[in-house]
């Protein structure tokens, strides 16, 4: 099947939909509690809302704020200046307004599935589009909203529509169930640990006796008397004059700056990467698994456990590297440990820096952690290892879902499949 052919037809993006809407050019009064204000950040790369972290306003200046335009399932809102190239559909449920540098459009139903224009807009024909167009500032680009009408999209008959919707709906289907079990299984781990860890009701406890919050037969000291102990590591990521812009590939080793830390996990979505002979010269970064990652800047507390599937990958300019082995504390507990509120908040009373909050190797050091007697560390991770396990593994088959969706929505959009033989089931399995 091909684009130029009867079928398909070329028509301004303003043919199919009933309105175009930006954000507000101020910030409301946050709360909270109430409406979502959904910035950017809210927005996925990969598509999708992201409703961990959440801007709320107050009830009261809800009306206020959705006066223009009350976001409704089936839009599609998007980023219009700074990060570009976000876009998410508004899911049933949602309730909350348009954020700054945001703008939605409301698809009509009538010229065009709302799916499919979503994974239009993440193809790159519709990138290259608005490459054209995109008004280079001082200080961001943006994409002019009075041209955006102009804009051309590519659109087959409404049954092509639907099936290129359904096949990729079916991979992100599986994609967010996944996520929804790793939320759970997350939630398992965190209230597990609490239980045990910070409530002190483990296996055992009636019997033992509890001095100034700490159990008898546990071990106050620091991250840094751990290291000095068993010969860990605490140290920086590589600096810009041993690792610079032009280092940079686009195949090889992957580097892992703060921006990879998501949710507690690596992400590999736009990881910079460096090749072997670089890798080899910067090998006191690799990575092993057990060891854990800050980020120096920004968002202090940032961190990420590493599993075996980043294993030799490299430890990037402004993260932090954590090792301490498993002979004194089970990496596992210890980064449930680092999660604590308390902890994380000390950490964050620690940052220095006049404008952005910064962590260094010192303060690190120089965390307190109270260490379990070894038979409840292995009682503890007998019950969470496996756990971590399934996260992981579901994880990998996100990842593998992404990519091969990935793979094919450029060739749906481009009408290169026909999708009359794709069968969605197996196509997904």
């Amino acid at each position: 099947m091909s684009t130029n052919g009867d079928l398909w037809k070329t028509v301004p993006i303003k043919t199919l939909y009933r309105g175009l809407y930006d954000g507000p050019h101020a910030t409301p009064k946050l709360s909270d509690e109430g409406p979502i204000f959904l910035g950017i950040p809210n927005v996925r790369e990969d598509g999708g809302l992201d409703l961990a972290k959440v801007r709320h306003i107050a009830e009261e200046d809800f009306p206020k704020w959705t006066k223009r335009i009350l976001p409704q399932p089936g839009d599609i809102v998007f980023s219009y200046e700074a990060t570009l190239h976000r876009y998410a559909i508004i899911p049933e449920g949602f309730r909350g307004c348009l954020g700054r540098r945001m703008a939605l459009i409301r698809p009509n139903p009538g010229e065009v599935e709302s799916r499919y224009l979503f994974y239009y807009f993440l193809s790159d024909r519709w990138h290259s589009t608005v490459a054209r167009h995109i008004l280079i500032g001082a200080t961001v680009d943006r994409i002019p909203l009075t041209h955006f009408p102009q804009f051309e999209v590519t659109i087959p008959p409404p049954p092509i529509q639907r099936k290129i919707a359904a096949i990729l709906s079916a991979y992100d289907d599986l994609i967010e169930n996944n996520q929804r079990r790793i939320a759970i299984l997350e939630e398992m781990a965190h209230n597990l640990y609490r239980e045990w860890f910070v409530e002190l009701r483990f296996p055992g406890h009636e019997h033992v006796r509890v001095v100034d919050g700490v159990p008898e037969g546990w071990e106050v000291t620091t991250l840094g008397g751990i290291s000095d102990h068993v010969g860990g590591v605490i140290q920086t990521g590589p600096f810009g004059s041993q690792l610079h812009q032009s280092d940079y590939k686009s195949e090889g080793v992957p580097v892992v700056m703060p921006k990879n830390l998501v949710d507690g996990r690596i992400s590999a979505d736009g990881i910079a990467r460096v090749g072997v002979e670089d890798a080899a010269r910067l090998s006191r970064h690799r990575l092993r698994p057990g060891d854990i990652v800050y980020g120096r800047r920004g968002d202090i507390g940032r961190r990420a456990l590493v599993t075996y599937r980043e294993e030799g990958w490299l430890c990037g300019t402004g993260s932090l590297l954590l090792r301490l082995g498993q002979t004194v504390i089970d990496p596992v507990l210890l980064y449930l440990y680092l999660g604590k509120s308390e902890v994380a908040t000390w950490i964050s009373n620690k940052a220095i820096g006049a404008t952005m909050p910064n962590l260094n190797t010192g303060i690190l050091k120089s965390i307190v952690t109270v260490i379990p007697p070894r038979e409840l560390q292995f009682q503890a991770t007998m019950l969470l290892n496996p756990i971590f396990e399934l996260i992981q593994t579901l994880n990998t088959k996100n990842i593998n879902l992404r990519r091969t969706r990935d793979l094919l929505l450029p060739r749906l959009i481009n009408g290169e499949l026909d999708v009359a033989e794709l069968a969605i089931a197996g196509v997904v399995e």
